[in-house]
């Protein structure tokens, strides 16, 4: 199949998928919020009594089709939303079928003794209302769902507007999936067309248990200021931290690597380095003449931050997910495509540095020394312990970081991706809950604990 060829197919899916057209044939898809709650109620009502071979079946079929669909899905991503690029959201969503975790992350507590048996066991919510972003619209819906059914639950959802073609599609597969493997309709359902009318009422609404919310700040703020059980994964900042010991060739290219994959969109991706005085300039040696990444003058970087962010400090959107070479081209710099990377060294006060772009921008900041270099990487982060990362051969100086920046996922002398199983291991997730504790969420997350006791009885010992 060539080029053209797939370019056709997306235009047909997407043609199919107008906002403006009926969603009848669309699996999961309701005009009212209500309806939508109301179906994935009843759905739900059937999962919790499926058994857990059951929930797997349709679990793998998601998986399944997840892969066979993967180029198409990202190519819708990139064409409506703008953002990021297609071959690496392609091995974001086989990423997220291969290494999302299922029913096996479902287990029991057991304690037998003279006086009887206790179990803890994991059960659903019920029905889960959840937020998603449009950095990563498909890839969290599918990891959220393969989740959230894995609990027994089944999940409505509210997509970014932006977002909300590649979404309903998503959807609808993981519907045709639960169909085609016995299980019922509607274990994931939205509206189609979302709004912040339509997250409140699904927020508010009597039969939502818990809320999932993966996006910026304000969204988890109000998911979690709602009263209800809140799983919140929010923002953050990421430091890329590097010492005199670190294999310096090897953490440009690391580093280079994990910013630029899907053009800076994944949350847990190097914002920023700061590196000590002693092979700052090595470094940017490396990642200038061996990683593709472009110096940007005193000139170019105040261009870049008035391009990039808006009068009122907020992020301009038609430049996040941008490549390296776009956002150039928005300051009148042209450059090879080669180019995927724009650095230079800044203080840690500087606009592209201390805010989260979500652009293959990388800001460097010269510490003095290592503890210099861990105050800064620790003011960057901005407290919300998010992610961070540290090249380093002192494990010493690797155990102090990791102490200082507290963050819910830390990549030791890798690209920030290997903390989502690509080069590490692990399981997959694209809700990282640093703001509620759960970090890297998978299908417990999304279930309540129980506690069955049985006294003086069932003990055989």
């Amino acid at each position: 199949m060539n080029e053209q060829m797939v370019n056709d197919i997306v235009q047909e899916v997407l043609a199919k998928l107008q906002i403006s057209e009926s969603p009848s044939g669309k699996h999961g898809v309701f005009v009212e919020m209500e309806d939508a709650v109301q179906a994935a109620k009843a759905a739900q009502k059937v999962v919790r009594n499926m058994s857990m071979d059951q929930r797997e079946k349709i679990i793998s079929n998601i998986r399944k089709k997840t892969k066979e669909n993967a180029e198409t899905i990202a190519r819708m991503g990139v064409q409506e939303t703008g953002m990021g690029n297609v071959g690496d959201k392609i091995l974001k969503h086989l990423l997220v079928a291969e290494k999302t975790p299922g029913t096996e992350d479902i287990t029991t507590t057991a304690w037998s003794g003279d006086r009887g048996l206790t179990l803890l066991e994991m059960g659903p919510f019920g029905v889960i209302g959840a937020i998603t972003p449009s950095t990563n619209p498909s890839e969290t819906v599918i990891c959220n769902s393969i989740g959230m059914i894995a609990g027994g639950n089944t999940v409505v959802f509210n997509p970014h507007p932006q977002a909300v073609k590649t979404t309903i599609f998503a959807i609808n597969m993981i519907n045709e999936a639960s169909l085609e493997a016995g299980g019922p309709d509607n274990v994931a359902c939205t509206v189609e067309k979302p709004t912040v009318a339509t997250s409140n009422y699904m927020m508010k609404h009597k039969d939502i248990q818990l809320l999932v919310a993966t996006g910026g700040t304000g969204v988890v703020t109000t998911v979690l200021s709602s009263g209800k059980k809140g799983i919140g994964a929010g923002a953050g900042n990421p430091p890329a931290l590097v010492d005199e010991t670190a294999d310096i060739r090897k953490a440009a290219q690391d580093i280079v690597n994990g910013c630029t994959f899907d053009n800076n969109l994944p949350c847990i991706a190097e914002k920023e380095v700061v590196a000590v005085s002693s092979i700052m300039d090595e470094l940017m040696h490396y990642m200038l003449t061996e990683q593709g990444c472009y110096l940007a003058s005193r000139e170019e970087q105040d261009k870049l931050a008035k391009t990039v962010i808006t009068e009122k400090g907020a992020l301009n959107r038609k430049c996040v997910g941008r490549s390296a070479k776009v956002l150039l081209s928005m300051i009148g710099v042209e450059v090879p495509d080669n180019i995927r990377c724009i650095i230079f060294e800044g203080e840690k006060e500087h606009p592209l540095i201390t805010t989260e772009l979500m652009m293959p921008i990388l800001g460097i900041v010269r510490a003095k020394d290592f503890d210099d270099a861990v105050e800064k990487a620790v003011w960057l982060e901005h407290g919300n312990r998010h992610s961070a990362h540290i090249h380093s051969k002192n494990v010493d100086n690797i155990t102090r970081y990791a102490k200082a920046i507290d963050t819910a996922i830390l990549v030791k002398n890798g690209p920030s991706y290997a903390a989502l199983g690509f080069g590490g291991e692990g399981y997959a997730t694209f809700t990282i809950a640093s703001r509620t504790g759960e970090g890297l969420t998978s299908a417990k997350s999304f279930t309540k604990c129980r506690r069955c006791v049985m006294t003086d009885s069932l003990c055989i010992r």
